[in-house]
């Protein structure tokens, strides 16, 4: 999970049922006519490739190709939970990174990957607050550090600490939920915070923090995916054919032109990107990946986040990724 563009274009995506009055997304309108299904998609904030496809109604277009038609509903939010609510038949697609992937699949899952973004290697990394004497990674021996367990922090201290090979057990992780750790890095209850830009944005905007490592240093295999529970993308593939097409060609826009994606619904208030917070988020944007198939390429770097995962025991055993994958150019 991360920037706008993945908080919102990647992050937003959620769930789909039927259209109302049917109860279920495979229902027929009984005229013989094809079945509607309504996808029921997180609000996507102020920012990205969804919050404008909203605005200016190209999604519901692109979507009505494949009689389908969105209902937003509820806000995008952690990968493991929106999991659990697919498992549980209560979401149908979500977004996430592999690191927190992986984590759900190690349990039960009932979803699949059809999308991946290239790791983001200026976005993601390990905040230390300025004038800390916290300047590299060896630093960070004997502190605490903030990360979400399981997810996009845990991994990229994990991976900072073996690639300097530093015990894991030399440095105290916090856990703790993302959208909860800024107040608590500010405070200085903890040293350091291992983030992406969904978070990092703000704290590097406001002057007072910095990357002490970011993606690139560390070497990240971070992707950011997009899930689909496994029933639904058997029964629709049209449509996670259409969402994928319309994520793939609104990324490659937003890369090219980051600052046409920010403040979609308002430039004032908690939720707009301003000042030198913008100028960070449209930098890292035109930086980062855009969303596309997943290749055999991706395959071994995700297997490798695996085995990393099994290896620092966040998961009891290597967890097969490559078991939980769609193919989504050649779903029919």
């Amino acid at each position: 999970m991360r920037i706008p563009k993945t908080l919102s274009a990647l992050a937003a995506l959620a769930a789909l049922t039927a259209v109302a009055g049917c109860g279920t997304s495979e229902a027929d309108s009984g005229s013989g006519a094809a079945a509607e299904v309504t996808v029921r998609i997180p609000d996507p904030g102020n920012s990205g490739v969804l919050a404008l496809g909203k605005k200016d109604g190209s999604l519901a277009k692109a979507l009505a190709t494949v009689h389908a038609k969105v209902e937003w509903t509820g806000s995008a939010g952690p990968f493991a939970p929106a999991a659990q609510a697919m498992n549980a038949d209560q979401l149908d697609i979500a977004t996430g990174s592999i690191t927190s992937g992986i984590t759900s699949l190690a349990q039960t899952p009932g979803f699949k990957f059809f999308t991946a973004t290239a790791p983001d290697p200026v976005g993601e990394g390990i905040l230390a607050k300025k004038g800390s004497g916290i300047e590299k990674i060896e630093d960070l021996v004997g502190k605490k550090v903030a990360v979400n367990q399981g997810g996009t922090g845990e991994y990229l201290l994990l991976k900072a600490l073996a690639d300097h090979h530093i015990p894991a057990g030399k440095v105290e992780r916090v856990y703790l939920r993302p959208d909860q750790t800024a107040a608590v890095f500010n405070t200085g209850k903890v040293d350091a915070w291992a983030v992406w830009s969904t978070y990092a944005v703000a704290e590097l905007g406001s002057g007072k923090a910095e990357f002490i490592a970011d993606g690139k240093e560390i070497g990240s295999d971070n992707y950011s995916l997009n899930a689909v529970r496994t029933g639904f993308a058997d029964k629709h593939p049209e449509v996670v054919k259409a969402l994928y097409a319309y994520l793939h060609e609104g990324s490659v826009k937003e890369k090219k032109d980051p600052a046409a994606y920010l403040n979609v619904n308002t430039d004032a208030g908690p939720q707009a990107v301003t000042g030198e917070a913008r100028r960070i988020q449209t930098g890292f944007t035109a930086e980062g990946g855009t969303v596309e198939p997943i290749t055999d390429a991706d395959i071994k770097r995700f297997e490798e986040v695996a085995r990393f995962y099994a290896d620092q025991k966040v998961t009891k055993t290597k967890v097969d990724v490559a078991a939980h994958l769609i193919d989504v150019e050649k779903m029919s």
